[in-house]
């Protein structure tokens, strides 16, 4: 089961279950979660905030806060390793040297009390050792310029609270660069910006990708973004996959009623002058407040008396599948 066109599986993710430990028991936070990313391609991860998308990032990259968050079931496979059960001196080889991560906020990713520089160097002294300082210098000076950043060699000496917003995001996209990754998670790295410098980290990542062949899982709340740079996608709610396709599929025929309730509510030219825009009634609900059956239940205008049980997913032929009992149960919905 995966998204993934005919070709090479770079990581596998199965069946994936992470709580989080509470005053209330233990909480699921991602439920049940299976995909694959394809070597050389980019898979959009899409959702409403607090849909679990980057609770599925983080733990692939086994960095869950501590000791709250754990991941009590599945596995995720890359190059012949199950992370999940990797020793933890092995995990940080795979952290940032082969898998790297850029974070939501780069001002609290960034430490903000050493100079850009200093963090820079660190990434190659994890993870390429034997480079002399000068050697280091000369790469982090390379890397900042590759990204767009002026003046690289002056940025060195500069903290992250001496630049822009948009600065800082450079900064991260070459720390994750530094030691050519071979997959590459992006979480919403253009949410604080503006939409002029929001275009140009988008169009940077994708021009960086393009050149290094890596893999990429892209984590937004905007289908806009999803279909400018994604060749599959991911559609999560309340902590499940509820459809996957490739881009053009998704796009084309949507199936779940979540997705098309997202891309009904995108704004469009052809919409008539401050006319109404579509929502989806409601709020994805809390960990405390998921449902029995469909997680989508309570939100949901084909809701109907089998959804009080949990829906499978459903494979709807040519990669595409849909978590719903709108299909597999007698019933479609013309979509």
């Amino acid at each position: 089961m995966n998204t993934t066109a005919a070709g090479e599986i770079i990581l596998d993710i199965r069946h994936l279950s992470t709580v989080f430990k509470t005053d209330e028991g233990r909480l699921p936070a991602v439920t049940d979660v299976s995909f694959s990313l394809g070597k050389g391609r980019t898979l959009g991860l899409v959702g409403e905030s607090g849909c679990g998308k980057t609770v599925t990032a983080l733990s692939i990259m086994r960095l869950l806060p501590q000791p709250a968050g754990q991941i009590v079931a599945g596995r995720i496979l890359f190059d012949q390793m199950d992370l999940v059960r990797l020793p933890a001196d092995r995990m940080r080889r795979v952290r940032g040297g082969r898998i790297a991560m850029i974070f939501q906020e780069p001002m609290t990713a960034l430490n903000p009390v050493q100079p850009i520089g200093r963090q820079l160097r660190e990434m190659f002294l994890l993870h390429a050792g034997g480079l002399s300082p000068a050697a280091m210098r000369r790469r982090c000076i390379d890397l900042l310029q590759r990204v767009g950043i002026p003046e690289a060699q002056r940025r060195l000496e500069d903290y992250p609270h001496q630049i822009s917003g948009g600065m800082r995001q450079r900064v991260m996209i070459a720390m994750a660069l530094s030691v050519a990754p071979e997959i590459l998670i992006a979480d919403e790295p253009t949410t604080a910006l503006d939409v002029t410098v929001q275009a140009q980290i988008l169009a940077l990542i994708d021009d960086l990708q393009q050149a290094e062949g890596m893999s990429m899982i892209f984590i937004t709340h905007d289908l806009g973004v999803i279909a400018e740079i994604c060749d599959d996608v991911v559609v999560m709610y309340a902590g499940q996959v509820v459809e996957m396709a490739s881009v053009t599929r998704l796009f084309r025929t949507p199936r779940h009623p979540y997705t098309q309730g997202l891309l009904a509510s995108i704004p469009r030219l052809e919409h008539p002058a401050k006319s109404r825009l579509e929502t989806i009634p409601g709020m994805v609900p809390g960990l405390a407040e998921m449902p029995a059956g469909c997680r989508f239940i309570n939100r949901c205008p084909h809701a109907f008396l089998d959804c009080k049980t949990p829906p499978p997913l459903v494979d709807l032929g040519d990669g595409h599948s849909a978590r719903c009992f709108l299909y597999g149960s007698g019933r479609e919905s013309g979509a």
